[in-house]
Order: structure tokens, then sequence, then C-alpha cells
């Protein structure tokens, strides 16, 4: 081990030898080792992990270009700048698991949205978005421009629309040093998002025009050019935060290039690695061994591959610490 490195991997290094602990420093080691060789990383983003302030050591991966490209759910892509902008707002419920139904209620009816222990504020968290990335849609619109949904979101913090009401330390948002770094973001069903539903509410209403965003197939087109352009030498990585859509998604790229458009010699991807609690039972995807993915042409025999059954809040900010030598 490097004499360089911080308290945290020391600590994880002495003490991470078994069972899931084992596991993570199995695959910090092998992330690490794949970017030695030149590789590039995808890391996924599920669940509500930009509320759970992974940009913590999220922003600082990018930054050192630990990170390539990133796939999340449009949660993910918007609840990090909510954060960014309204975290004095937020409320915690630690006792969430006995609040009632009327207590739930009460939440809403102040505004609140709970995400587990965490209340997000509607009127500073969403509606100060709104009413900027609203701005941000029309004016292109007007003139006949289009752009992804993380484009949007990349004007608005290089414009510095939302600089007025920052909240955190903008070092902590990792959406920010993304956009800083330009690096590309792919986010796959982003109209399930709150921005997503407020957007196609415009459409409804006839102010937009469901074009000026551009679409999940268009993400798909876009992340098979880049993967094709990317995959040489080491190759790409891919590592997985929780299930969902935000890993499906960006993992299919390769077979539909292998099979569907025939390219026989587009690499499979070259490390991977999920941290999830899911289990394979009842079909789960999200629980699926990595082996499973071998029969779908997304990873080969002698892939590395590696899956921490635990809570990604705890597992992710840990290897990420063994990356940056905390």
């Amino acid at each position: 081990m490097s004499k360089n490195r911080g308290p945290i991997s020391q600590f994880i290094d002495h003490h991470y030898k078994h069972f899931n602990a084992a596991a993570l420093m199995d695959a910090a080691k092998g992330y690490e080792e794949h970017l030695e060789k030149g590789g590039k990383m995808m890391v996924t983003l599920a669940g509500a992990m930009s509320t759970a302030e992974l940009g913590r050591s999220l922003a600082e991966m990018i930054r050192q270009d630990k990170i390539a490209i990133i796939s999340c759910t449009g949660a993910n892509l918007e609840e990090d700048l909510m954060n960014l902008v309204a975290h004095t707002h937020y409320e915690r419920v630690p006792h969430y698991r006995d609040l009632t139904p009327q207590e739930e209620r009460d939440l809403l009816d102040r505004g609140l949205n709970r995400v587990t222990d965490t209340c997000i504020p509607e009127e500073e968290a969403f509606r100060r978005l709104q009413q900027h990335i609203e701005k941000r849609w029309k004016d292109a619109e007007a003139v006949g421009e289009r752009y992804f949904p993380h484009e949007y979101m990349y004007q608005m913090l290089m414009g510095g629309d939302l600089e007025q009401y920052y909240e955190i330390d903008p070092k902590n948002s990792w959406m920010l040093a993304a956009a800083e770094k330009n690096i590309p973001i792919v986010v796959p069903g982003w109209e399930d998002s709150t921005m997503g539903n407020i957007f196609a509410s415009y459409c409804i209403k006839g102010e937009l025009q469901p074009s000026t965003v551009k679409s999940g197939i268009e993400y798909m087109t876009w992340l098979a050019g880049w993967y094709a352009d990317n995959s040489g030498g080491q190759g790409v990585g891919f590592f997985q935060i929780g299930g969902g859509i935000a890993g499906d998604f960006p993992i299919c790229v390769v077979p539909m290039l292998y099979q569907d458009l025939e390219m026989e010699d587009i690499p499979f991807w070259s490390y991977f690695c999920q941290i999830s609690d899911s289990t394979t039972s009842y079909g789960s995807y999200s629980g699926a061994v990595p082996n499973e993915k071998i029969t779908w042409g997304k990873l080969d025999i002698d892939t590395p591959k590696f899956i921490v059954e635990s809570d990604a809040t705890i597992v992710a900010p840990l290897i990420f610490a063994w990356l940056l030598e905390w």
C-alpha cells in the first residue's frame, strides 16, 4: 500500500479482510488497476445518492479524472442542484419509520417531500430550479435549439444562474464538478424526475414542444458513438451504484453495438462492479450476479467482476476514499 494514503484508506486496508468488506476492497483495487492501465470508467447512480450527499466524494473523483462518464436518474441529476441551492431548508426525520399517514400528509402540506430520512423543501428547491430552467428551455426553443436534460443544467451552472442561492461549499456538488469538466452524462428516463414532470406540464399546456429536450433514444445513440470511440486499449469499466435504469440503460449499449449493429470487434465492458442489496429472487435484474451479464453479451469470461451486497451510501464513499488516497 502506498505510504501516501490517508487514515481512511489505512483503516479499510487493515480491517476489511472478509465477506462484503473484502469485496469492497477487491473492487476498489480493481478500479484502481483499471485506471492505472489507462482504462476509463463509467459510474452509474441509482436511488437518491445525490440527496445522500455523495457529492462530498464523487465531486473530487470527477475533478481527479477518475470518472470519464456518468449515467444517472433524473432525480440524481436535479437533487444535487437542489442540495446546492436549498441545503439549509432541508429537514431530517430520523424517526421516519414511526411516522403515521397523517404525519406524512402534514409534511406534504408544509411543502416537504420525504426521501427516507430527509425532506426536500418544494419552494426553495424544486421551484427555485424551475424558474431558471424554464427560461433555459424557452430560450432554446425560441431559436430552434435542442439539448439533453443535463446540458440545460450545465448551462445554468456555468452561466451562474444559481450562484446567488448556493448554501453548501460548491466543491461538494458533483454536478458543478461535472459541468466544470464538461464530462458527458446520460440520463435515461429523465421524464419521471420532478424537472421532467414540470417540462411535460409545459408541453401539455402548449408552452413548449417535447422536442426541445432531447430524448432517451437520442441518449442511447449518442452513447453508442461515445463507447465506440472510447473502448480501445484498456477499455471502459462499469461501476454501478444501486440498480435500476441508471445501470440497465447504459450497459446495454455493448450488446446493441455487437449484435444489432453487427460490430463484432466491439470490446465488452472491461471492469464491472455493482453495489447493491438486491437479490436474484423473482427475476430481479438489479440483483443479478455479474456472470448473468456474460449471457447477454455485456461482460466477457475474464472481465474483472465484483459485487458488494451492502448499502451504497456506506460503500461508495469508502471505495472513492481508497481511490482518492484519503
